[in-house]
């Protein structure tokens, strides 16, 4: 048995196997774009790595696409094979496996708890937590996060390898709580201890995006350039909150500059770079921003995914990018595949009846909604996953629905909501003078949504 840097035990006798699985950890930690090659060359060195299978599996798992659904079964055979030759493994790698069984069954709390628990019995386990933030993460869990985070940090000695990013992940959960102060506190500290950790300093930028500190979000951002550009994918989200800082300012030419250059710089079909590209554009939409041809490079990734309902949060922005293109049957199949998911079982079909097909429905349609619904829709949207950032997206979409509502009714209960997320910004005063009448209409959303002057 052989621990690697980070604290997880392994059944293995290989140190060249430990040490690249450690190397694959930070990578997954940092954001770094060397988790596969170093995972890859931790199973060459021993293909019966428990650990090395498992993470193969939740590094398709996070993917949340439907092809990926048989690998990650295959990479959970594998682990569950190792770890029967392994005579049983260790108490981390048997948290990875049924972790990952839980995970792939849809139960993504569940994999987080079991992850959790891991760290619990033994201290100082980046991996673990880690992988159990982005299932929270995933499962719009933002209580569970903090709590995990919490409780990892208070018995994590700061000089044990993988504070700094534990540290950032607590960063990051405290933002989404609210609790703003100690959120910058510990992502600063988190970046301090490891320059690396680019969650930590995405973590400081969501609280100054929060507090409407836009200068200080821009210079902080640009000055942690060193940190977040050699990141993978993980980068064009940096570049995605830089690009709202600007959007704040009104400075839509540096806007559509940075969605080309760092937010979308070549086309893919994560649903996090599509996230990041749909809900940009649709914003500069909102504000009447020509944005040229760049929504039908996201209908041809967006069309061919548009039936995979395998994660609500994905499913939603490929249905935002449909929508901004104008691409009506695409995001009729889009809407139809969410409702069939919404019949089944697991987490995510529950997140549909909560609340996903709601707003899925509320985004295709163009007919007022009733202000208890909007209301209703606004309050539960945590459950789909993602930040209080990336949600706001949906959220300024109701609001100008509730805008354009004969009496604007509703939309009290909308801006109520936002407002309990962040200080009052450059689009509540815009929606604001929707409803009196103060703005014009500009070009048209390409929702018909009444379009914002700057």
């Amino acid at each position: 048995m052989l621990t690697d840097r980070y604290g997880l035990r392994h059944a293995c006798d290989d140190p060249a196997a430990v040490a690249a699985f450690a190397d694959a950890t930070f990578a997954v930690a940092a954001h770094r774009p060397g988790a596969a090659p170093a995972l890859a060359a931790a199973l060459a060195a021993d293909a019966d790595l428990v650990a090395g299978r498992a993470l193969e599996g939740f590094a398709c798992l996070v993917l949340a696409r439907a092809e990926l659904d048989a690998p990650a079964r295959r990479a959970l055979a594998q682990a569950r094979a190792a770890l029967e030759r392994a005579r049983g493994g260790t108490p981390e790698e048997v948290a990875l496996v049924e972790a990952l069984a839980m995970a792939l069954d849809g139960r993504f709390r569940a994999a987080a708890a079991r992850l959790e628990a891991c760290g619990a019995a033994r201290d100082g386990l980046l991996l673990p937590l880690k992988l159990a933030q982005s299932l929270r993460f995933m499962a719009g869990d933002l209580p569970g996060m903090l709590a995990g985070a919490s409780a990892a940090l208070a018995r994590w000695d700061e000089a044990a390898p993988g504070f700094g990013f534990a540290l950032g992940c607590r960063a990051f959960a405290l933002e989404e709580a609210g609790r703003l102060h100690e959120a910058e506190s510990a992502g600063r500290r988190a970046v301090a201890a490891e320059p690396a950790d680019a969650w930590g300093l995405h973590a400081v930028a969501h609280v100054m995006e929060t507090d409407g500190r836009v200068g200080e979000g821009v210079a902080w951002i640009e000055a942690a350039r060193p940190a977040w550009s050699g990141c993978n994918n993980f980068a064009f989200h940096v570049a995605w909150h830089l690009a709202l800082f600007h959007l704040e300012r009104g400075a839509h030419d540096a806007v559509l500059a940075l969605y080309d250059s760092e937010v979308r710089p070549c086309p893919s079909d994560d649903f996090r770079d599509v996230a990041n590209a749909a809900s940009l554009l649709w914003r500069l939409a909102q504000e009447g921003v020509p944005v040229g041809d760049r929504w039908e490079e996201l209908r041809r990734v967006a069309q061919a995914r548009r039936c995979d309902a395998t994660l609500v949060f994905a499913a939603l922005h490929t249905l935002l990018a449909l929508l901004g293109a104008g691409d009506g049957a695409g995001a009729r199949a889009c809407l139809a595949a969410l409702e069939v998911r919404a019949e089944g079982a697991g987490e995510q079909a529950e997140v549909l009846r909560h609340v996903g097909l709601d707003l899925a429905r509320a985004l295709a349609s163009d007919a007022p909604l009733p202000p208890a619904r909007l209301a209703r829709i606004a309050r539960r949207l945590p459950a789909i996953g993602g930040s209080h950032a990336q949600r706001d997206v949906f959220l300024r979409t109701l609001a100008l629905r509730a805008a354009r509502t004969p009496g604007h009714d509703g939309l009290d209960a909308v801006l109520a909501t936002r407002h309990r997320l962040r200080r009052p910004d450059r689009f509540a005063a815009q929606v604001s003078a929707v409803r009196t009448g103060a703005a014009g209409t500009g070009a048209p959303h390409p929702r018909a949504e009444p379009a914002l002057t700057t």
